[in-house]
């Protein structure tokens, strides 16, 4: 069994994560990913209340005994959610692991670390990284550009970014951003880390995602991948399908405006995740 400073100090038996994903780290697939002995994360603002995910969290807990946790994304929002609830929940249940993500940790961290939670935050930056260590988190999970989501504004991939943030910090830090096989593992380890985290190969397999979506994944090449809303200085990284290139096409740092207001695209994207009917006419330009 491969030991590193992530499965020594999070009690877990592989170097392997299951990062936070939103609308997909739900109790089964994060039960999966648990009983595999890897590291998987409920989403807490998947769930529509702090009732919600102390379901969720019951639930998970039914499929499974070993160590799993709960990821609290902290993105700055006009009307936030009630993060304190959440994070009574959390405690309540008697999670020891969670994954923040988004912003800084650190009016979080006092009421997580009182009650014995080990933190493990997510970071695009070499800089943000060594400040969250500096803050007391337990750990790092640093994202190279390839990563899906939010992949930072620097647009370092994690060749670049992996051995730099391993030259700065000394708490387990995992890798994010391509990873998916055995193969990346034994890279990431090489270039410092002490394990990976996977979010696309884990939606490929005991995820609620619909089985057309994955094979669309599983199909795809190097190529199907694009940037959006870099002018919100909020880049994500999306697969590519007719929703992203409608809402908005691919950009450079220089690039000209998009096709409609980044407005627009984000909810129409955030619309059809939910699963809602949504028109662009119905968000101002």
């Amino acid at each position: 069994m491969l030991k590193t400073k992530f499965t020594e100090t999070f009690g877990v038996e592989h170097p392997v994560v299951q990062g936070g994903m939103q609308w997909v780290g739900r109790a089964e697939l994060v039960a999966a990913v648990a009983n595999s002995g890897a590291l998987g994360f409920i989403t807490a603002l998947t769930q529509p209340t702090p009732a919600d995910l102390a379901n969720e969290i019951a639930k998970c807990r039914q499929l499974t005994d070993k160590p799993f946790g709960v990821n609290l994304t902290i993105l700055p929002t006009i009307n936030p959610p009630p993060y304190d609830e959440y994070r009574k929940v959390i405690v309540d249940a008697g999670i020891k692991i969670v994954e923040t993500a988004g912003s800084n940790p650190a009016p979080h961290l006092p009421m997580f670390h009182d009650n014995g939670i080990k933190v493990l935050h997510k970071c695009t930056s070499v800089r943000h990284a060594v400040k969250a260590q500096n803050l007391g988190v337990d750990g790092i999970s640093i994202n190279g550009f390839e990563c899906a989501g939010h992949p930072g504004e620097d647009d370092i991939p994690g060749l670049v970014l992996i051995p730099a943030a391993a030259a700065k910090i000394d708490i387990p830090m995992i890798a994010s951003g391509g990873f998916a096989d055995a193969r990346g593992l034994v890279t990431a380890l090489a270039l410092g880390a002490d394990g990976i985290n996977m979010g696309t190969r884990f939606m490929c397999t005991e995820s609620a995602i619909h089985h057309n979506v994955k094979e669309a994944i599983v199909a795809g090449s190097e190529l199907d991948t694009e940037l959006s809303t870099r002018q919100c200085t909020h880049p994500w990284e999306w697969f590519t399908h007719t929703a992203a290139r409608t809402g908005e096409p691919p950009t450079s740092r220089e690039g000209g405006a998009p096709a409609v207001r980044p407005a627009r695209a984000i909810g129409g994207l955030f619309a059809m995740a939910l699963g809602t009917p949504y028109s662009t006419e119905e968000v101002p330009a």
